[in-house]
């Protein structure tokens, strides 16, 4: 019965390890390729537009929104001196 066990945790480590060394080996490659798949290559750039979509979008809401500043204080200062 023991060496039923024994024979047991043995195959098993093996496989445990050949598992984690074939793990190894694909992270391995995959870092050395670049880690990133054609699709997870075009969500970034997507990704990358949106974001620059967005950027672009708040300066001109900056701008606009200093340009109704100065036209508010414009009128005030109109309104106290006149």
């Amino acid at each position: 019965m023991n060496s039923v066990f024994i024979v047991a945790i043995f195959f098993g480590g093996l496989v445990l390890a050949l598992a984690i060394i074939g793990s190894t080996i694909l992270i391995g490659i995959r870092i050395v390729k670049g880690g990133v798949s054609r699709k997870g290559q075009a969500y970034q750039a997507d990704e990358t537009r949106m974001i620059q979509e967005l950027y672009q979008g708040l300066s001109k809401m900056e701008e606009r929104v200093d340009a109704l500043e100065t036209i508010l204080l414009d009128q005030e200062r109109k309104g106290k001196a006149g």
